[in-house]
């Protein structure tokens, strides 16, 4: 007996119309699953480009966590020095300004520059 799946079938001297039939209820399933398998994969890409957006941290409004664990190269030390000098100085008018806190240099805040603003 020949099986739909086989090559050689579709040359068989005994190919069965049996065979046909599961042909429309392949396809049926595949435009079925087709629209859900789109969807999952669509999802997948938007969170993956989500994950690769940068994170905007304002600076002025910032808690001292925040800054910790959304920056690079700030922990709590300077985390917590950054929101010392904002309460002392007032808000940052340049995201330039952060050089002014100790323990922030050129290196962190080229790190960091894409994710900080002042308002």
């Amino acid at each position: 007996m020949c099986r739909f799946y086989e090559m050689e079938c579709l040359w068989h001297k005994e190919f069965d119309m049996k065979n046909v039939k599961t042909l429309p209820g392949v396809l049926l399933f595949l435009l079925a699953v087709l629209p859900f398998w789109q969807a999952v994969t669509a999802d997948e890409a938007s969170s993956q480009e989500m994950m690769q957006q940068p994170v905007m941290v304002n600076i002025n409004t910032a808690t001292a966590d925040e800054l910790s664990s959304m920056l690079k190269g700030i922990g709590e030390k300077r985390a917590m020095a950054i929101v010392a000098y904002r309460e002392e100085n007032g808000p940052f008018v340049t995201v330039e300004q952060l050089q002014s806190v100790k323990g922030v240099g050129e290196k962190v805040l080229e790190q960091n520059r894409a994710n900080l603003s002042v308002k």
